[in-house]
């Protein structure tokens, strides 16, 4: 049962009758409804949403979230490869208001990460609306209200037999965008691509090293993922490669017995940030060796200045450097091009052969495509303009979750504060008479 604010209900119903784009179209393969939310309109159930979702609950604002796919945590459920563990420690990953068990490790394994979301969500009754694809989101300057159009296939049997496609129109005070940083696949332009005979998999389609057992596999990308990738490949009696095409920071997961983030975060609260980058890279030379030598080029800004300005993570090593120091993982350059007989030719003049590729090219936002919005969120990047802490709120109602470049903490620090926000105008709101549909 949805309460709506009786004040504002029938001037919404009264100007949508009369919109000529709110239309229901008669044909036998589309069908519109129109769906009017009174708390948040929330776009994606991965963690950042479900955060969010929470912290509105506890402030006893009911909110709706729409989720393309059919699950919450799509990326981490249906996405991920299977040895992937939490980089940091589970204290900073950890959602409002809901603590990880006791009895996980340090660094929680994808399975226990995806089943404390799915306890989450039960714990704080979020029942997502699944399989509702946002193709728009418009805020209506003449209703004063954000409009949410949504398609779906067939929700009955005799829907899907017709192939009907099920149109939904939100319209709401408040749009979270919760889809985050990593809501589609990044793939480059390699030159030669149609031409290479093997297989060119993208990690998100990377379950196991199984597959390629003895084979010959190129990794292209050095960040975390890309690293990890490799080791499991090796652990799997593949022979991996990697490609390096920029500089990269390499630190150890752990300095002094705890964790390296951890560690930074407590020295940052003293010392300058200059002068706690170099004391990491002082430690991490003498836990690692020198980089350099290997093929993995550190950039000349520390790794934490480089994090706060372009967002860009410096690689936790696994287990990883071992591999390449012995030998089992190669170091590449960029690749010039790509050509039949699955060669491969570097920038360095080299050409090798592999049997399979892996872009291990990370992901990036999907908000320019769907949020008619150009204010707060870049249309380049698709991340709000203003950085972290600053960029969780807009005009007209918008705010943003999970977009923040610092992970699981930084998600739930901005769903607090949207709560908090939203919170305050719906003491308002409720204050005012109400009936029920």
């Amino acid at each position: 049962m949805v309460c709506y604010s009786y004040n504002h209900l029938r001037e919404i119903e009264g100007k949508l009758a009369h919109d000529p784009h709110h239309q229901n179209d008669n044909t036998t393969l589309k069908t519109t409804r129109l769906v009017l939310v009174s708390g948040p309109v929330i776009v994606g159930a991965g963690p950042s949403g479900l955060a969010v979702a929470a912290c509105l609950k506890e402030k006893g604002v009911p909110s709706l979230i729409l989720e393309r796919s059919n699950c919450i945590a799509s990326l981490w459920q249906l996405k991920t490869y299977d040895r992937l563990r939490l980089h940091l420690p589970k204290s900073f990953c950890e959602l409002p208001l809901m603590p990880f068990p006791k009895h996980f490790p340090t660094y929680p394994t994808k399975g226990q990460f995806i089943g404390y979301l799915e306890d989450y969500a039960k714990k704080f009754d979020i029942n997502p609306m699944f399989n509702e694809t946002v193709e728009k989101a418009e805020y209506d300057q003449t209703l004063g209200f954000w409009r949410v159009v949504t398609s779906k296939k067939g929700c009955t049997k005799t829907e899907e037999g017709l192939g009907m496609v099920v149109k939904t129109e939100y319209v709401c005070r408040w749009l979270i965008a919760a889809t985050g940083e990593n809501a589609e696949v990044v793939e480059p332009v390699l030159e030669g691509l149609e031409e290479f005979g093997g297989p060119i998999v993208h990690t998100s389609l990377y379950k196991s090293g199984e597959m390629f057992r003895g084979k010959k596999v190129l990794v292209v990308g050095s960040g975390n993922s890309g690293m990890e990738v490799c080791l499991d490949l090796c652990h799997h009696n593949a022979m991996p490669s990697i490609v390096v095409r920029d500089r990269v920071h390499v630190l150890p997961q752990e300095m002094f017995g705890r964790s390296t983030f951890g560690f930074s975060m407590w020295l940052i609260k003293w010392l300058p940030i200059t002068l706690v980058d170099r004391l990491l890279l002082i430690i991490a030379w003498f836990i690692l060796g020198d980089t350099s030598k290997l093929g993995l080029i550190r950039p000349q800004m520390g790794p934490l200045q480089l994090k706060k300005l372009s967002g860009k993570t410096p690689v936790l090593d696994v287990g990883t450097l071992d591999k390449i120091k012995r030998g089992d993982i190669k170091v590449c350059p960029g690749i010039k091009c790509l050509s039949m007989h699955n060669n491969v030719e570097f920038i360095n003049g080299r050409i090798e052969n592999f049997d399979a590729i892996i872009l291990a090219t990370g992901y990036k936002s999907n908000v320019p495509y769907w949020l008619k919005e150009r204010k707060m969120f870049s249309q380049e990047d698709g991340l709000p303009r203003r950085p972290f802490p600053n960029g969780w709120k807009g005009d007209h109602g918008l705010y943003a979750v999970g977009f923040t470049k610092h992970g699981l903490l930084g998600a739930s620090m901005d769903a607090k504060r949207i709560a908090e926000d939203i919170g305050r105008c719906w003491i308002i709101t409720e204050s005012k008479p109400s009936y029920y549909l």
